[in-house]
């Protein structure tokens, strides 16, 4: 008999092949295939005569083959099946592109259902590539269908087939992480039931309870991990570091600091000197002065004879720090060093001996701070830049170079404080929620593609004036195939030269390149030797450049809000007046609405709570990098009550049981989930 573990290859009716095909999408076990959960859903539970068909409607409809199907090869590469099929009310032509073995599978005189596109006129009904299944059987069609996101050698029968053959293999003895007790108190189904229906409800009313049950499970597991997180960071000592005469640091600033950093700097020296290590996120708008907290959080940790280590994501952003930080920091006694991949070895050797003998109070680097051969004297504080771009076990490495380090995470992504609390639950949160004065709000303006021209003039004009631009195209997926970001920005680059710009000086960048190749592209763009710089979203999280003053986005409808606003802050950061103009022929009332609130508003915590109103947190980070697990049936932004109510749950449960020692199902449950992203409880 299977068990969850078993490898789905080794469940009746998959096989080796189409095992291999789903490994692609992750699923391994028998466990991974019953919990790979539908996106959506289509009702093909109603029958519609052929004669009711309305063109361009997707419908099913029962109807019986009238002749043996043809077979017809067009050219090389294109095979057509055509066939007649007819109801009591009409006639359906029917043509299958590319799938040959249609012609021996529909045989003349049986009756099929047809589920697809209704195209055509009143008199001649047509449908292209339906869903297809013989009369009486019930998994494809007659009824509410499961729809799953596929990936190449994947299709929707496949993985509906597999996963009903999945469930038959294992549905009596899936276990429960659930405690019987929270169940009954939650009224949730069963979690047999609640499988069943989630992949093939009954109805929307047995689809709601089960969503409702599973949603809760991954709440509830997720609740107590972050507890537990939260609870092995209590019991872990730091040597106090009582917060030291800020006066010289407050007056060496060329600025004063805004009532929000004072306030933030406070909550920092207050972990600090707590006796345990701090672990804050301190979420701050574009521009809102977040370096210059982490700086203050560094001068104390230096007094209390601790060094500090503050990583960024990328060379360019490491050397933009130090060149902001060190001056600032020297001119107060301490001393900093500049760590990155691309040093060399002489001066690297010469950083690590300083670090090591503590000569170095401030190490400033990219991931080259975490290298096996980087020793630190007395590591006390931990400073992470734009928490986005690395993982929980890359700040876990930073901090293991120490004994339990203070760790200070700064994001520039806005999140909401529901979300934040949840996502970084194992953090405590600080909003710098005010900018400091003088800093100027970008005009913002959605046009259609069809001004380009006046874009190009605009554009030649402030180049003129001798400022800077960025152009931002976003990746394109041509037949659902990886999107291929080199191809757009070379292309749209390369046009832009022979075509509008000959005599400007233009440049591109992308994901795909070596970090030392974008560095130089960043680098010569910063120092003004570049006039427009062609980008993906490589430069959302990047380099400050004063002098560019218009960002122009290309289909500006694929992106989120929270990152639209992200891109627009790479200007507007000097004295020059900026603009950022969001280009989008998509005239859906989402986009329009999407894009209008953008040219409304600019602070990025309200940009974030309309965003995750519009498009719900899966779209809202992207590619998650912050370590903790991904969810994969709750929508934090529709699901906050439950959630309220999972962590209740959670929390009385660790109450009872703080061990889990009378719940083994549902520590093991929980360990599962954290440690595929190395978060470890031990």
């Amino acid at each position: 008999m299977p068990d969850l573990t078993t490898d789905v290859r080794y469940i009746k009716g998959i096989g080796e092949q189409r095992a291999k095909a789903l490994a692609k999408l992750h699923i391994a076990t028998l466990r991974d295939l019953i919990a790979y959960f539908p996106r959506s859903y289509e009702d093909r539970s109603a029958v519609t005569p052929i004669a009711a068909l309305q063109d361009g409607e997707t419908a099913c409809v029962e109807a019986m083959v009238a002749a043996p199907p043809t077979l017809s090869r067009v050219r090389r590469g294109l095979e057509l099946v055509k066939l007649r099929a007819v109801d009591a009310t009409g006639t359906l032509e029917i043509t299958f592109f590319n799938q040959p073995y249609m012609r021996d599978q529909l045989k003349a005189g049986d009756t099929y259902t047809f589920c697809g596109k209704a195209e055509g006129t009143l008199l001649r009904k047509q449908m292209v590539n339906p869903v297809v299944e013989r009369e009486g059987q019930h998994l494809l069609t007659g009824r509410i269908v499961p729809i799953y996101p596929l990936t190449a050698g994947v299709s929707q029968s496949i993985l509906i087939r597999s996963v009903a053959q999945g469930l038959d293999a294992c549905r009596d003895q899936i276990p429960d992480p659930l405690p019987e007790s929270v169940r009954q108190e939650h009224k949730l189904c069963h979690i047999s039931y609640a499988y069943d229906q989630i992949h093939f409800p009954a109805d929307q009313e047995t689809l709601s309870i089960a969503r409702r049950r599973l949603v809760f499970e991954e709440l509830f597991l997720f609740a107590i991990g972050l507890k537990k997180l939260r609870t092995r960071r209590e019991t872990v000592s730091a040597a106090p570091c009582p917060a030291t005469d800020l006066s010289d640091f407050h007056a060496a600033l060329p600025f004063d600091l805004t009532a929000a950093q004072q306030r933030v700097i406070g909550e920092i020296l207050a972990d600090m000197a707590s006796g345990r290590p701090m672990n804050r996120l301190v979420q701050g708008d574009v521009g809102s002065g977040k370096t210059m907290v982490a700086a203050a959080a560094v001068v104390c940790a230096a007094r209390n004879g601790l060094q500090s280590a503050l990583m960024a994501p990328t060379e360019i952003l490491a050397e933009q720090h130090h060149r902001g930080l060190a001056p600032l920091l020297e001119g107060l006694g301490l001393r900093c060093a500049l760590l990155t991949g691309s040093m060399p070895a002489a001066r690297r050797r010469a950083v690590l001996r300083q670090l090591s003998e503590g000569e170095v109070d401030l190490a400033i680097g990219t991931h080259a701070l975490i290298s096996a051969d980087v020793a630190y004297r007395n590591l006390g504080l931990v400073v992470t830049d734009e928490q986005h771009r690395f993982g929980v076990a890359q700040r876990s490495a930073l901090s293991a170079k120490g004994t339990d380090p203070h760790l200070l995470v700064m994001s520039a992504t806005p999140i909401p404080r529901t979300l934040a609390l949840i996502i970084y639950g194992d953090l405590d949160v600080s909003v710098i929620d005010q900018l400091p004065p003088g800093r100027q709000s970008v005009d913002t303006f959605a046009v259609p593609g069809s001004y380009h021209q006046r874009i190009y003039a605009f554009l030649r004009k402030h180049i003129a004036a001798g400022r800077q631009a960025y152009i931002i195209c976003p990746m394109v997926e041509e037949n659902n195939a990886l999107p291929d970001d080199r191809k757009a920005v070379k292309e749209y680059a390369a046009m832009l030269q022979e075509k509008v710009f000959p005599d400007l000086r233009i440049a591109f960048v992308h994901g795909k390149m070596k970090a030392k190749e974008k560095d130089a592209v960043m680098s010569a763009f910063a120092a003004g030797e570049t006039d427009i710089l062609v980008s993906t979203t490589v430069v959302e999280v990047g380099v400050d450049v004063p002098n560019a003053v218009v960002m122009v986005i290309e289909n500006a409808e694929r992106f989120g809000l929270s990152q639209l606003h992200q891109l627009r802050g790479r200007v507007g950061r000097g004295q020059h007046k900026s603009y950022c103009i969001l280009i989008s022929d998509n005239r859906s009332d989402e986009t329009r609405a999407r894009l209008k609130a953008m040219t409304q508003l600019h602070d990025g915590f309200r940009i974030a709570e309309e965003d995750l109103k519009l498009r719900g947190p899966g779209d809202f980070f992207g590619q998650r990098q912050h370590g903790l697990p991904a969810m994969k049936i709750a929508d934090l932004s529709c699901d906050l009550t439950l959630l309220q109510e999972a962590q209740g749950a959670a929390e009385q449960l660790l109450r009872e049981d703080p061990e889990l020692s009378k719940h083994p199902l549902t520590a093991q449950r929980v360990e599962e989930l954290f440690a595929a992203q190395s978060t470890s409880f031990n």
